[in-house]
């Protein structure tokens, strides 16, 4: 397994959309296991391959029972209840904003092996699922604020561009 580079915003790659996953080959599964250890190392709980460069629709979580790879994961139903919420990305380390988000989401993926798994989840795990298939869709967590959340953080996002 290895490390990979995470991306930092102000990264274009950020901003792309991801191709989905047509086969679960060999590479695609290493892929899988490279994010998880990166995410881990990064003491993360969820990374999307957008993060590291790959544009593929594949993304990690660490919050349910082990660290799991989903592969083309979608959200097939939301709770209309919403919460706000702390939200961090490995790709603006450091910064962590209130976001709004559904407070249930059911997802339908593949996992590792290529097999159609289906999880409700809520809460928390529910947030991270929601961020994580954001950056497969090129959505960041700063284009979830309002106007006036985001001139307010306009100085700190200069803070993340190469000088």
């Amino acid at each position: 397994m290895a490390i990979l580079e995470i991306k930092k915003y102000p990264n274009p790659v950020l901003w792309k959309r991801c191709q989905e996953v047509q086969e679960v080959t060999e590479e695609i599964k290493k892929l899988g296991l490279d994010m998880l250890e990166t995410m881990i190392v990064n003491q993360g709980i969820g990374l999307a391959a957008s993060q590291i460069g790959v544009l593929k629709r594949i993304i990690v979580v660490n919050l349910i029972q082990k660290p799991q790879v989903f592969i083309n994961p979608e959200i097939t139903k939301k709770s209309r209840e919403t919460i706000i919420g702390d939200e961090g990305c490995l790709s603006f380390p450091g910064l962590f904003l209130k976001i709004k988000r559904a407070k249930e989401v059911e997802i339908e993926a593949l996992n590792e092996n290529g097999k159609k798994i289906s999880l409700k989840v809520e809460g928390l795990p529910a947030r991270v699922f929601q961020h994580e298939i954001d950056h497969l869709d090129g959505i960041l967590f700063i284009n979830r604020l309002s106007f006036w959340q985001k001139l307010k953080l306009r100085g700190k996002l200069k803070e993340y561009e190469p000088r």
